[in-house]
């Protein structure tokens, strides 16, 4: 299933009005430092999903962690991302419609209106071994299906088999902690957003979209 289905769209949205997290002040969890994905935001999630990735480092064996690359994205940003790879798609293939085309970029890209990344409910993330270093993980986070020949799907064969095993090393935490992965993108995991729902048979959302960082609660380092 993916983002551009309709039924992901169709899910309401009752807003919990749920603060914010900056990453970086929890001690549980190794935040990437870069200027990329181009907005000081990525660190930022909701608390839920920010206690369940502490949950999920905790389950993980000994001596492995989370690395989070990516957590809030400005709509605005979100918004260029998806049109930009939409036209990039209907420029290699002038056959695609409007419809096909949209479905398409949402395998790599969510559209903006449910874009799970958008809420703060979304994170995109790697695992780190003893030394700090990323593990195989069979592709580089924001690998495209068409760049990658799909080895960017989570349940890829055409990956090394330790890249095989960490990826379910990955999932039995992220799982076990409630998360839900999106399964064209192995890095990309949420909770509490439309796709979120959707999958686990929930009746609505628990976060929409977050059009300014600036005007959210966040909570106070402590």
């Amino acid at each position: 299933m993916l983002m551009g289905d309709p039924r992901v769209a169709e899910i309401p949205v009752q807003e919990t009005g749920e603060e914010l997290v900056d990453t970086r002040t929890l001690a549980d969890l190794t935040v990437a430092e870069h200027d990329a994905p181009g907005s000081p935001d990525y660190p930022f999630l909701r608390r839920s999903v920010a206690e369940r990735l502490c949950e999920a480092q905790r389950l993980l064996p000994h001596g492995l962690r989370i690395l989070v690359a990516e957590g809030h994205r400005p709509y605005d940003l979100q918004e260029l991302y998806f049109s930009r790879h939409q036209r990039r798609l209907m420029d290699a293939d002038p056959e695609l419609s409007d419809e096909a085309a949209f479905l398409a970029a949402s395998q790599f890209v969510a559209p903006p209106q449910v874009a799970p990344h958008v809420s703060g409910a979304a994170v995109d993330l790697t695992l780190l071994g003893p030394d700090d270093t990323p593990l195989d993980m069979g592709t580089e986070i924001n690998a495209t299906p068409e760049e990658s020949h799909q080895a960017c799907y989570f349940a890829a064969t055409n990956i090394s088999e330790s890249a095989q095993i960490n990826r379910t090393i990955l999932a039995r935490a992220l799982e076990g902690a409630g998360l839900v992965n999106y399964p064209t993108e192995w890095w990309h995991w949420s909770f509490g957003d439309r796709y979120w729902a959707l999958v686990r048979g929930n009746p609505h959302a628990l976060f929409g979209a977050i059009h300014s960082l600036n005007e959210w609660p966040k909570a106070q380092a402590s």
